[in-house]
């Protein structure tokens, strides 16, 4: 049986609020990619995200939550993390914060961890939803671990459709790559744990201080950290400032004329981020069996970060 698609109205929101109750997942959009949503707090729905996306049981999930006071009732904020939220949410912002003590979450959620990773999102179908529903909802994308992350509620359908409940259409997703995360170190200093739709460079103008990287090869903490994520089915080649031969081109900038797709013609950050994954899975539909899809260089900063973190993980070597 194939997923419900819900409108984003009154009616399909207290469906999925029901679903979401009755412990069913249900895809919901936010401003970054689509969610696979479940109740945080039933073990059993939190335990079926991670059997529909063959999702490793070490790699925790972030609570989506409607506002910053729902959010402290789950996790503790220092100063820095604080300001954070009071900055940017609602937004495409994760912070890995101390779990609370009686949080009610399902120890799933944090992969037994003593933190639990919260985001506020700001997109009002996802807002509707979590308002509706009234409870903390588990939510990774909603998509096969390791492929390429849904953008659009066909992306959903086409990955999981007959292992949800429902989805909830919101159109196509503006930001179009994950969250950033950001956590603490030992000493309370800001570390980047993910870069995604929001900016390093914005969180370090807000803090006054630079943010650290994540080390390499430090263990997994937040969600998407695996090597070999956000991946295709075909091989993907980076760096290619002309198409090898045989390949599919996305390009990017105006340099790029010939290529069979391009992320942003006048090289625009936010829309490549917009349509990244949207274009990975036009071309992994196009291409042959054994073809490759070659990417033209991006700018490593803004957004290009984010842009160029999942192209690597989508071109990593597969387990």
């Amino acid at each position: 049986m194939s997923a419900e698609s819900l409108t984003p109205d009154a009616d399909g929101l207290a469906r999925a609020a029901a679903l979401l109750a009755a412990g069913k997942l249900v895809a919901l959009p936010t401003e970054t990619v689509y969610g696979l949503g479940a109740d945080a707090r039933d073990d059993r729905a939190v335990a079926r995200i991670f059997e529909a996306k063959g999702r490793p049981r070490f790699n925790p999930l972030i609570v989506h939550l409607p506002d910053l006071g729902a959010a402290a009732r789950l996790a503790s904020f220092p100063d820095p993390a604080l300001r954070l939220a009071e900055a940017f949410w609602p937004g495409a912002l994760t912070l890995v914060l101390p779990l609370l003590p009686g949080s009610g979450l399902s120890p799933l959620v944090s992969a037994g961890l003593p933190t639990v990773a919260v985001r506020v999102p700001d997109h009002p179908v996802a807002q509707g939803l979590l308002r509706a529903f009234g409870g903390p909802v588990a939510a990774p994308s909603a998509n096969p671990s390791g492929a390429v992350s849904p953008t659009r509620p066909e992306h959903v359908i086409e990955g999981l459709g007959s292992r949800i409940a429902a989805v909830v259409d919101g159109g196509a997703c503006p930001v179009g790559v994950e969250s950033t995360i950001l956590g603490f170190d030992a000493d309370g200093g800001p570390v980047l744990l993910r870069p995604g739709g929001l900016p390093a460079e914005a969180l370090e103008d807000c803090l006054g201080m630079a943010i650290a990287a994540r080390a390499e090869g430090a263990a997994i903490t937040a969600p998407g950290q695996l090597g070999s994520h956000y991946a295709p089915g075909a091989r993907v080649v980076l760096e290619a400032e002309v198409p090898p031969p045989g390949a599919l081109w996305l390009g990017f900038g105006p340099g790029c004329a010939g290529a069979a797709l391009n992320l942003s013609a006048s090289g625009d950050l936010v829309e490549a981020a917009a349509a990244l994954f949207h274009a990975l899975r036009r071309l992994d539909a196009r291409a042959a069996p054994g073809q490759t899809i070659a990417v033209a260089p991006v700018p490593d900063h803004g957004l290009g970060r984010a842009i160029n973190d999942r192209l690597r993980r989508a071109a990593a070597p597969r387990p």
